[in-house]
């Protein structure tokens, strides 16, 4: 059969980066189920880019290719969903593919209607904006807008990172049923959905070099060695990295209380989005917050600092305080590119140390420290915007603990991230929690719930409803208490 997509030779560089794939070449079949794995930062992302021709005909990187065949009809979901959205209303978003398919107009509402049901995005009302959506929400409507221009090819990079566990089989589900008869080349982290549906796996090294090209289960099965010393997730990572783990100290409960909410609400617009009664967190604890996509995880985070309209009181240390003190308070957000403010990794990790006034070469130990601990020396002098979503992310917690901050909230810190910084991630911030400081971590990770939290905060419709220690779920089991979350 021949190919639909077709590179020979490739090689690509970055402006001021390092090449990557240095004379790459492979072909994909009309038909075929693709999966790309890779460390986070190995070109995945990139290399989906370029087989449509968005590298470099819409997004212009310095690129050789002796030959390249692109796919005449395709649809390409973003690891960022707002990079794709055009429209401002979800219904406009959805309109807008169709009157470029010249659906004719009566037609439309109904369509609309069953792309949303498809991909599972239950909104009140479809003229909803898309900027007060939830992470979540919005990769469902990126879906939903590529699988209504019903294209031969579809490129899918990381389509489910933001999704809860239920969230991320029901859109697989739908994917796998209306992609059964077309060609799907997929980047992601989270294999355990597609290996019923992937025919074929490529792994890239840290350079973008393809280390192994072979069916699923063979790529698995004779590939390990190589996906360990990469750090690349497979079915069974968190296991195996678990059996090795050393058990951490549980907070002790007698810990004293660092921050305290009364009557806490949070707006958008003149919204009421979250509401919480009353919930303390003590020193050293960390708090895994969960729910389902859209249920005020996040929106509960930026009340807590003060980002949005809130009412309610808020003590620190046993004091109210109407503005949050950033000495002692940091917040990561979902987006990390919300948070950047200079134009280098170095500079970035630097900024708060120098806010600080704290001494240079005190500000450059640090720096050095967290360059390496969270893998990001070899991109120090890079821009934060030419980063992956996962160096991206690495840098926005680096930038957000460099100065070790009392109380942490972080907002889904470990999507986009391969396993080995994953796992180096999560070492670090329970290295801070032993050391006193306070987490608050919006997570859809089960592992992390369940592994690393002291206390489960459990969010549903805009409401904290439940708050339960780690130790009260261990007396039920630690299978049931998992199943619990």
């Amino acid at each position: 059969m021949k190919p639909i997509i077709k590179l020979n030779n490739l090689r690509l560089k970055y402006p001021g980066g390092n090449k990557i794939f240095n004379d790459l070449s492979l072909e994909v079949k009309k038909g075929e189920k693709v999966l790309i794995l890779g460390p986070s930062g190995s070109g995945k992302s990139t290399l989906l880019q370029v087989f449509p021709g968005i590298i470099p005909n819409v997004v212009e990187v310095p690129m050789i290719v002796e030959d390249q065949l692109l796919p005449n009809s395709w649809g390409y979901v973003f690891q960022d969903p707002d990079a794709q959205f055009c429209m401002p209303y979800v219904d406009e978003e959805l309109a807008f593919v169709l009157e470029n398919l010249s659906v004719p107009r009566e037609q439309m509402k109904s369509r609309i209607a069953d792309a949303l049901e498809m991909v599972g995005l239950e909104l009140a009302n479809p003229r909803s904006k898309i900027q007060q959506l939830s992470g979540g929400m919005k990769q469902r409507l990126a879906i939903a807008s590529v699988l209504l221009m019903e294209p031969d090819v579809l490129f899918l990079d990381e389509p489910t990172a933001l999704l809860d566990p239920e969230g991320t089989k029901d859109v697989w589900d739908t994917i796998k049923k209306v992609a059964d008869d077309k060609t799907v080349i997929i980047v992601e982290h989270k294999v355990e959905q597609l290996l019923d549906f992937v025919e074929r796996v490529i792994v890239l090294d840290d350079a973008g070099n393809i280390i192994a090209d072979g069916k699923t289960q063979d790529v698995f099965k004779t590939s390990l060695s190589h996906l360990n010393q990469y750090g690349i997730w497979y079915p069974g990572a968190w296991e195996n990295y678990l059996k090795n783990r050393k058990p951490f100290s549980m907070l002790n409960m007698e810990a004293e209380t660092v921050l305290k909410v009364n009557g806490l609400s949070g707006y958008r617009g003149k919204e009421k989005k979250i509401y919480v009664e009353e919930a303390e967190i003590r020193k050293g604890e960390w708090i895994s917050v969960i729910g389902e996509n859209g249920a005020g995880k996040s929106t509960l985070l930026e009340s807590v600092m003060k980002l949005i309209k809130t009412e309610g009181t808020l003590e620190i240390n046993g004091e109210k305080v109407k503005r949050i003190p950033t000495d002692l308070i940091t917040f990561v957000f979902q987006n990390p590119e919300f948070q950047f403010v200079t134009k280098s990794v170095e500079a970035e990790l630097a900024y708060s140390l120098r806010l600080r006034k704290v001494e240079q070469e005190t500000v450059m130990e640090k720096v050095e420290e967290m360059l390496k601990l969270f893998q990001l020396d070899y991109v120090r002098h890079h821009h934060p915007y030419q980063l992956s979503v996962g160096q991206k992310r690495r840098l926005s917690v680096a930038a957000a603990v460099i100065h070790q901050p009392s109380i942490l909230l972080l907002d889904e810190p470990t999507f986009g991230q391969d396993s080995r910084n994953t796992f180096a991630m999560l070492e670090w911030l329970e290295a801070l929690k032993n050391a006193g400081v306070s987490i608050l971590m919006v997570t859809h990770d089960e592992h992390i719930v369940s592994e690393f939290s002291d206390t489960i905060w459990t969010i549903k419709d805009g409401q904290l409803i439940d708050m339960r220690s780690k130790e009260r779920l261990r007396g039920r089991g630690e299978k049931d208490a998992v199943g619990a979350l």
